[in-house]
């Protein structure tokens, strides 16, 4: 009563006294009677004060809210129902004050007392109310606190905490969206709370956030919540990872090039993830679309200065499609759901490609022994779609990148060896390759002690050219990185045999689909030819011979070897036969293949001075196989013209007297046995015979070449002594 006639009276300062005694002798009083009678009388103050109330809100709820903090549970209800009563006065008069409301509501949402805490719930769905039929919410002004409190660890305050974002959210007049970055990081924290209904919630909020992302793409600061993304993408808890993961996936489609800068983190979170089983399907599916749609952003224009590429086309009047496809992806952000957003408003200095921080992330990745397959396939591919995209930058990593790129084609997976071929072959082909790759080509050169670029005063070829980029004339010239690999390549056979033996003609023979089958057949006989490991060069030619006759990929080389008409075929068939003198049954087949049929024979006369083992007749006795098979059918044909061919006879029964009665004897014997009488075949009168009915160019000199074959076979043999002398004096236990 006495408040009323003051409000009737109009006399403020009598009623801010009533408000003060009231505060301070009793709602602050040491007493809890009195505390209690003093917060029952501010609520019934408010009640009076009716619509004026707003006027004296500051000091009518300071106290109260003191009392929140009483140690007394029933004081702290009692402190609720009295806040409650005055804000259902206040009305919107409150929300001035509404960070210390809700800073009290905050900490009573904790309330370990259940009267408290179903007292803060009504004073808090009444405050709810309050804000949602307001215009005048500060949001600014609140994030800040909300930003603060979003990180407590007590589920009832982050429950607390996510209904109030739910129905901030739901305002329409509140834009919590351009906010978001602030409290992203906390709500995937409270994602991973124990309690599956605080979970559930804000899965919930995180759903609504996403779908206003979707349906505004322009007002997203997406670059903001980029790392928060990358951080939460690898969480150990399932549900937190699947929902960064998700964002991830949709922050990539909606904003394009915008994500590119953070490129290395998004790997740093994504990669792993492909290499998880059917427990994670969900988070694997997600990132494999993270991967693949962050590959599809990186354009021919991350290579160099794009408003230099831009300028430098319309000083020639020409346009570039590539440019505009790339605006076009950029484009996407604005265009998207009809916004109206100006181009101008996208800034694309904040586009650059991180390629250092991917290099970087993907050969970590391949460094990592307990890298799953499928993301080593994936590094794989990013490698390969880089060197495709941005041949000039990626090749200044090209030299860290090489060696374990060579390492990676010991893994025990056949995929992971198919994409890692493909990037070394992108590598050894890619002009851009050229002037990158040459200094440090040559600096490779002075450190090779095992493998030495041959330089051969006798081969026919071209000595001119430079010994990097020797090749046939006839066959793309690959580029400075070609010969290194070559060249590491048969290093790593040599240092790995199980790698040669398992893996080898595979590896070789994917290289021959992916480069130029001459190339590498040329190159890899010239290192061979000056191996000083004489038992490796034998072996590698006994693997090279073994490709070359029966591969498919090998069909055109084996068919420009056959005949033996040009020039550049001369000077491979040479380039082969020095190196294959390392194995000497192997030189014979090459000579089979190439019809040298009468230097085959010759070749066959002087394996009489050389040691005779069971390996040697094993390799004899697969030579005879061989002649058994299609890749030989002309070969068989050829058995048929006895007077053109004999020294093709002659040398099937020089093989025929090198194998002791064995099957492979009997059949060699039976295939002999059916060549016809030369006097039965003859249907013309009887002429002079013919060695051979092909015209070879004339710079062949199989004289020389048999020498060579001599001289290698002699060295074979030497060391082979050597080695037996060694043996003889360790069993002797003799000092050497």
């Amino acid at each position: 009563m006495l408040v009323r006639e003051f409000v009737a009276q109009n006399n403020v300062g009598q009623i801010k006294h009533v408000i003060q005694i009231l505060s301070q002798e009793f709602a602050l009083s040491q007493h809890p009677h009195s505390r209690k009678g003093g917060l029952i009388g501010l609520a019934a103050c408010s009640i009076a004060l009716g619509k004026d109330s707003g006027l004296y809100l500051k000091e009518l709820i300071e106290p109260v809210l003191t009392c929140f903090n009483d140690a007394d549970s029933r004081l702290r209800y009692y402190a609720c129902e009295a806040l409650y009563n005055i804000v259902k006065v206040a009305r919107g008069s409150v929300l001035p004050h509404f960070n210390v409301l809700f800073n009290g509501l905050s900490k009573l949402a904790a309330d370990p007392d259940p009267n408290v805490k179903s007292g803060s719930e009504l004073l808090d769905r009444l405050l709810k109310d309050i804000v949602t039929e307001s215009s005048k919410f500060d949001l600014v002004a609140f994030v800040p606190l909300l930003r603060e409190r979003i990180y407590s660890n007590n589920q009832y305050a982050r429950q607390f905490i996510i209904s109030w974002i739910l129905v901030l959210e739901c305002v329409p007049d509140i834009n919590l969206l351009d906010y978001l970055p602030e409290i992203l990081d906390g709500l995937f924290q409270i994602l991973g709370d124990n309690s599956k209904e605080i979970r559930k919630m804000c899965e919930t909020v995180l759903v609504e956030f996403l779908k206003e992302i979707k349906k505004n793409p322009s007002s997203v600061k997406f670059a903001e919540m980029a790392n928060i993304l990358v951080i939460h993408c690898q969480a150990t808890d399932d549900l937190i990872q699947l929902t960064a993961m998700t964002w991830m996936r949709e922050f990539i489609q909606l904003a394009g090039r915008v994500m590119l800068p953070y490129s290395s983190g998004i790997l740093t979170a994504v990669l792993p993830c492909l290499s998880y089983d059917d427990r994670k399907k969900s988070i694997k599916e997600v990132a494999n679309v993270c991967n693949q749609t962050l590959m599809k952003l990186i354009m021919p224009e991350d290579d160099g200065d794009i408003t230099r590429q831009i300028t430098l086309h319309q000083l020639d009047g020409t346009a570039d499609e590539s440019h505009s496809s790339y605006k076009d992806s950029s484009d996407r952000l604005i265009q998207d759901n009809g916004s109206k957003a100006p181009w101008h408003r996208i800034d694309r200095s904040q586009e650059t490609l991180d390629l250092d921080g991917i290099v970087l992330v993907l050969d970590r990745h391949l460094h990592d022994t307990v890298t799953g397959m499928m993301t080593r396939i994936a590094v794989l591919k990013w490698l390969y779609h880089l060197y495709i995209k941005t041949p000039r930058k990626m090749f200044r990593h090209t030299d860290s990148l090489f060696p374990m790129l060579l390492k990676t084609l010991s893994d025990e997976s056949d995929e992971v060896i198919l994409k890692d071929l493909e990037v070394l072959a992108e590598i050894a082909s890619s002009p851009a390759g050229q002037t990158e790759g040459q200094d440090s080509y040559e600096s490779t050169q002075s450190t090779q002690s095992e493998l030495h670029i041959p330089i051969s005063s006798s081969t026919p070829l071209n000595s001119s050219r430079p010994r990097t980029l020797e090749c046939s004339p006839s066959t793309p010239t690959m580029n400075s990185y070609f010969f290194k690999f070559m060249i590491n390549l048969l290093k790593q056979f040599n240092s790995e045999k199980r790698l040669l033996e398992i893996r080898g003609a595979f590896i070789i023979r994917q290289l021959c689909l992916l480069l130029n089958a001459e190339n590498i057949f040329h190159s890899m006989a010239e290192i061979l030819l000056r191996e000083e490991d004489l038992k490796f060069a034998s072996t590698m030619v006994q693997t090279l011979n073994s490709i070359l006759l029966t591969s498919t990929e090998l069909f055109q080389l084996r068919n420009q070897l056959k005949d033996l008409r040009t020039t550049e075929s001369c000077n491979l068939f040479c380039c082969l036969y020095r190196s294959w003198c390392h194995n000497p049954v192997a030189t014979v087949s090459l000579c089979f293949l190439t019809q040298n049929y009468k230097h085959a024979y010759d070749l066959i006369q002087k394996f009489g001075d050389l040691e005779v083992t069971i390996d040697f007749l094993i390799e004899v006795d697969k030579l005879v196989q061989l002649i058994e098979c299609p890749i030989f059918t002309y070969l068989r044909l050829q058995l048929l013209d006895v007077e053109n061919n004999p020294y093709l006879i002659k040398a099937l029964y020089g093989l025929l007297m090198l194998l002791p009665q064995s099957k492979a004897f009997q059949l060699l014997s039976q295939r002999l046995q059916c060549v016809p009488n030369p006097e039965l075949m003859r249907t013309t009168p009887r002429e002079k015979p013919a060695t051979s009915n092909r015209q070879v160019p004339s710079e062949i000199d199989y004289s020389e070449l048999l020498q060579h074959f001599e001289t290698v076979q002699n060295k074979h043999l030497e060391i082979k002594h050597q080695r037996a002398g060694c043996d003889e004096l360790l069993e002797r236990k003799l000092p050497l």
